[in-house]
Parts: C-alpha cells; sequence; structure tokens
C-alpha cells in the first residue's frame, strides 16, 4: 500500500471520481464504506451516490438489513451486542454480496426508527454499474467471513472518538425527539425521561457498547481499506491513504 506524501482536502464528488475510475463496463463496481457508529456512513454515501449519478447506474445498500432481527438477538443473549460481528448473519451478507454481479438480487431492509430488520424495506438490486455497501459487518465475522472480500475497494470513514460521540448523541437526541408522538417509534420508550437524562443515557450507550465496538472489532478494516477518509467535527474530510 502506498500512502499519500501529504493528506489532501476532498469531498464527495472526489469519491465518486476515484471510484468511477475503478469501475467496468458490464460488470457492477461493489464499494463498501464503513466506519463508526454516527460517523455518517449513510449521508457520505448517498452524497456520492448524487455525484455519480449523471454518469452511472448506481445503488446504495445497508448492511444493516444482514442484522438478525430483535427477537433472534434477544433469545440469543445478544440485544446489548447489536452491531458487533456476532449480531449479523455473515453467510447471507456474504453469499448475497457474492451474487450481485451474476443475477438480480434481493438486499433485506431494517428501519432505525423500529431498531429491526423490516421485511417490507427490502429491495432488489439489477446489477448496477457501482453498488454502494454502507453499514458496519465489513470487518472480519464469525465462522470464518469476511465481506469485505466480495468487494472490489473499502472505504473507511474515520474520525476521532469525541466526535464520534458528539454525532452519535446527537442523532440519538433527534430520534427522542421525533418520538414524542410516535408510539411505535423504538425510541418512544425512552420518551419518560427528560431531554438531559435522554442525553446521559445516549453518553451511556456510546461508552458501554459502540466505542468498544469500534475500538475491538470495526477499525479493523482500516487497515485493509483502499480508501481512508478522515471526517473533522465540522465534517470536513481529508483523504489520508488511498491505493
Amino acid at each position: 500500500m502506498a500512502k499519500h506524501d501529504a493528506a489532501v482536502a476532498t469531498d464527495a464528488g472526489d469519491m465518486a471520481a476515484r471510484l468511477a475510475a475503478r469501475a467496468t463496463p458490464g460488470r457492477p463496481l461493489l464499494v463498501g464504506l464503513t466506519g463508526s457508529v454516527a460517523s455518517g456512513k449513510s449521508v457520505l454515501s448517498a452524497a456520492i451516490k448524487s455525484a455519480l449519478d449523471p454518469t452511472h447506474r448506481v445503488e446504495t445498500v445497508s448492511t444493516d438489513g444482514f442484522l438478525l432481527d430483535n427477537a433472534t438477538l434477544d433469545a440469543r443473549g445478544l440485544t446489548l451486542r447489536k452491531g458487533y460481528p456476532e449480531s449479523y448473519d455473515a453467510a447471507a451478507l456474504v453469499s448475497t454480496l457474492h451474487q450481485v454481479p451474476l443475477a438480480p438480487t434481493r438486499f433485506p431492509g431494517y428501519s432505525h426508527l423500529t431498531y429491526d430488520v423490516d421485511p417490507q424495506l427490502a429491495r432488489t438490486i439489477d446489477r448496477p454499474d457501482i453498488l454502494l455497501v454502507e453499514g458496519l459487518g465489513l470487518s472480519p465475522l464469525p465462522g470464518g467471513y469476511n465481506a469485505a472480500d466480495q468487494l472490489d475497494a473499502l472505504i473507511y470513514l474515520d474520525a476521532r472518538e469525541a466526535d464520534l460521540e458528539h454525532w452519535f448523541v446527537g442523532r440519538f437526541i433527534g430520534f427522542w425527539k421525533l418520538a414524542e408522538n410516535d408510539p411505535t417509534s423504538f425510541y418512544a420508550q425512552f420518551r419518560t425521561m427528560t431531554e438531559p437524562d435522554a442525553e446521559i443515557f445516549a453518553r451511556t450507550v456510546w461508552q458501554r457498547i459502540n466505542l468498544p465496538n469500534l475500538r475491538e472489532n470495526i477499525v479493523r478494516a482500516r487497515d485493509h481499506a483502499d480508501l481512508v477518509l478522515d471526517k473533522a467535527r465540522d465534517h470536513t474530510l481529508t483523504l489520508v491513504f488511498s491505493r
């Protein structure tokens, strides 16, 4: 792997151009985008897609759909391990990615409001020019599975832990506010809390669940990434590594 002589500022348009240069007519380019919870993977994925849309057929999918459903997680004692490698259907994730260049492929869906797999959100992807696969589960998984082996390129979105915590708490409070009038939301159960208490709770979740997962599992993908981006508190991006 060859590093740049110096980090350079970048944006979604630049990432789109780099991916377009890797694309081969007639075969889908599978690109993974991973990084910590709350790092902004889905936002960046959508921005890259938007930049590519004028010239390529692009689809975006999330690995969240390959999480075991909440009932299964609960039965296995993994409810507080959601997002950890063992909470994914690793075989399904790997086999589905393998299928993409061969035939139309069904991807399961996930709802962040109900915090569970949602069959109604499943989609069929039919061999796009570029498929952006964003989410966790792109580090080595139990059973010897590694979904990243099915990808043509892997992007790692890096950020400082303090910034990630800040963004996670902000996202949690955003969902908490939206749940005020939505009893179907997963976050409705936290509406008995005051906003300061909800913020304290969110920080506890970050410290006890998401931060350890980042340090123990998610960051392992960084060393295998083809592109590493650093994201600052103000959301500016810097390309710090490419190959």
